[in-house]
């Protein structure tokens, strides 16, 4: 039986909320537990629903689906708005609840994370027993449930989250893995997306096993850089660490609107307040960046992006929006409605140094 073996055997847990968002709300308000719900979109079919509780999931509705798309699916499905800032708090107790065991915590979003429990600060020694930990404190003391997957790198511990959702705990030992993937669809790997599984379907890959029949030159002919990501997932090789401080390479802020904005004049005054949003953002992290993007998606859900790199750095809202304003006018909007509108601003400071500091990376 071949197993994986590596100079440090690490202990790796990834941590996955439970329909997050969805769940924060079915726990504040009673009226909504047990009921399918959309966090996002609304009733009348507009906007793109975030999260969906499991109920609505059992119909079929799923996360950046359209409104109008989740009710043929689901004719009495209910609708709420997110609340961001209350998510956010509820996303720092989950990470207090994590530093009762290690430092090593790397969150991926505001519901999920990775955490290395190699040397776990209660001396526990078993990563499964620390997990088991995690998701008792977090149903005990918030009311919800976690997903956990244990495992001795990112790459395994993170589908072994995902193996028993709802509330589940997957242990993947290394004498465990190289079988574990071999008979795992392969629509379940990380990283393979609907139109890569469809394309792997259509050369004969249905399992783990059968990718792992593919030369690593020849993955990499088929599908690109992905190709080599693809050769080692298989095989269950990852050496990334867990990183505490994950590098922040850009910062975005969007929003979906009720009504498609027709006016030209609408859509500057919304991009001036996302301007705004966006400069909170950057101070809250202490960020100053060159390139600007503005993103437009139409009624039809068509989508563009526009990008400007400046000689300067930028934070402050009335700069951002100078920058927007150019990139907006130089899109085609004529006779366009637009239904979401996002801004994002990337090349920080701090990277740049970083690249200045490295004769190894280029700045331009």
């Amino acid at each position: 039986m071949e197993k994986i073996v590596s100079e440090k055997t690490r202990k790796i847990i990834h941590i996955d909320m439970d329909a997050f968002y969805a769940s924060v709300e079915q726990r504040d308000f009673p009226e909504l537990r047990n009921k399918a719900l959309a966090v996002g979109g609304s009733p009348d079919g507009r906007g793109v629903v975030a999260t969906a509780s499991y109920e609505a999931r059992a119909y079929g509705v799923r996360s950046a689906m359209s409104s109008r798309q989740a009710l043929q699916l689901c004719p009495h499905l209910m609708f709420t708005r997110p609340r961001f800032d209350i998510y956010r708090e509820v996303s720092k107790q989950i990470r207090a609840i994590f530093t009762r065991y290690t430092d090593l915590i790397e969150p991926l979003s505001l519901d999920e994370a990775y955490l290395d429990v190699t040397e776990d600060k209660q001396g526990i020694g078993s990563a499964i027993e620390i997990a088991k930990a995690i998701k008792t404190a977090i149903c005990e003391e918030l009311g919800l449930t976690a997903s956990a997957g244990v495992s001795i790198n990112k790459f395994i511990a993170k589908i072994a989250s995902d193996y028993q959702k709802p509330d589940g705990l997957t242990f993947i030992g290394p004498s465990k893995i190289i079988a574990f993937l071999e008979q795992l669809p392969i629509e379940k790997f990380f990283g393979v997306g609907k139109v890569t599984a469809h394309k792997m379907k259509s050369m004969g890959i249905h399992t783990g096993k059968e990718l792992k029949q593919f030369s690593e030159n020849e993955l990499i002919r088929r599908f690109g850089k992905s190709g080599k990501f693809f050769y080692h997932m298989v095989r269950g090789e990852d050496s990334r660490p867990v990183k505490p401080n994950r590098i922040v390479k850009s910062i975005s802020i969007e929003d979906t609107f009720e009504t498609d904005l027709k006016e030209e004049q609408e859509m500057l005054k919304e991009l001036k307040k996302l301007c705004g949003k966006l400069e909170k953002r950057l101070e809250e992290k202490a960020k100053q960046g060159r390139t600007v993007t503005l993103k437009i998606k139409f009624a039809d859900f068509t989508q563009i992006t526009r990008s400007k790199t400046s000689m300067f750095y930028l934070n402050v809202a009335d700069d951002i929006f100078q920058q927007v304003t150019d990139l907006f006018s130089k899109a085609n909007m004529e006779d366009k409605k637009v239904r979401l509108l996002g801004v994002t601003i990337s090349n920080f400071y701090d990277a740049d140094l970083e690249k200045l500091n490295n004769p190894q990376l280029r700045l331009f």
